[in-house]
């Protein structure tokens, strides 16, 4: 029978392929648009320019995505049992205590930030204080800080970026009309292919940006139930999260798979459409920690 500690290892081990996957997409783009206008400074440009970026967003992801849902850095004086939950946690797990805030909106969730354990934070809403007891926050907030151990708020700010990076890569070939480059007959083959993968690498970004999201979703929840040697009250947590469902308030796409569930309070989804869902359907992810699949 599959353990939380199997699940915790196959979901890294597919991550990393989907990562593998990703790098392969960004560099055969770039290759083809050097080739094509036959001008290897456009790839050189190309790494710098999603260099910048990465280091942008290293520095200053936290930061920007806090201020935007407007959280509110607590004490223990003023959020005693929070507190002290964070920081008996972080004790056990072997990580430095975060910052804890706690952002003002009804709708129950949570998610974690920052580039490294040394620089990490963990947010809260109002609402999950008042609807969880003691087990299921404790299940919250392990699930929280296994993402800042696993250094997944680190891995999904790369995904992001590059996801972006490829789609400028893909809009300047279209807008450029393609006009300008190596003789089409001399190129054909690679030309095709590389048309192909420019104009769906959009989509196949997204896919990926989207599945490697929920691969850490299930395995912060295993790291998480492994943590606090309980895992009914992260499930128990995970029920309630259900069924309070509801958008959040300045809710953004951009940032949703941060969050311990779907900000836009979205119902699971099955088919086809899962493959667009930022995070992987409760049910399933309750089903794997009490042990049913």
């Amino acid at each position: 029978m599959a353990t939380l500690y199997t699940h915790q290892d196959s979901n890294l081990r597919k991550t990393w392929l989907l990562m593998a996957t990703f790098f392969v997409v960004v560099i055969a783009i770039g290759w083809f648009i050097s080739y094509y206008y036959n001008s290897p400074i456009i790839l050189l440009v190309a790494v710098v320019f999603s260099v910048g970026m990465n280091i942008f967003s290293y520095y200053n992801s936290d930061k920007i995505v806090l201020k935007m849902y407007k959280a509110h850095e607590i004490s223990n004086e003023s959020h005693r049992e929070l507190w002290n939950i964070v920081e008996n946690l972080s004790i056990t797990a072997g990580l430095p205590m975060p910052k804890v805030f706690v952002i003002p909106d009804p709708v129950p969730n949570a998610f974690a930030t920052g580039r490294d354990k040394e620089h990490s934070a963990i947010a809260v809403t109002s609402g999950l204080l008042e609807i969880m007891d003691r087990n299921e926050l404790e299940g919250v907030i392990a699930h929280e800080l296994s993402h800042i151990g696993n250094r997944d708020i680190l891995l999904m700010t790369v995904v992001v970026v590059l996801v972006g990076f490829i789609s400028i890569l893909a809009d300047m070939i279209m807008r450029g009309g393609l006009h300008g480059g190596r003789d089409s007959k001399a190129s054909g083959p690679i030309m095709i292919v590389g048309l192909v993968l420019v104009i769906l690498s959009p989509i196949f970004a997204k896919i990926i940006q989207l599945a490697v999201s929920r691969k850490r979703e299930f395995l912060a929840d295993a790291s998480g139930a492994l943590l606090t040697r309980y895992p009914e009250g992260l499930a128990s947590a995970l029920e309630k999260l259900g069924s309070h469902s509801g958008k959040m308030a300045g809710a953004n796409k951009a940032t949703a798979h941060l969050f311990i569930s779907n900000p836009f309070g979205a119902s699971a989804k099955h088919g086809l459409s899962k493959m667009f869902m930022t995070h992987p359907p409760l049910e399933e992810r309750i089903a794997k920690l009490r042990g049913m699949e």
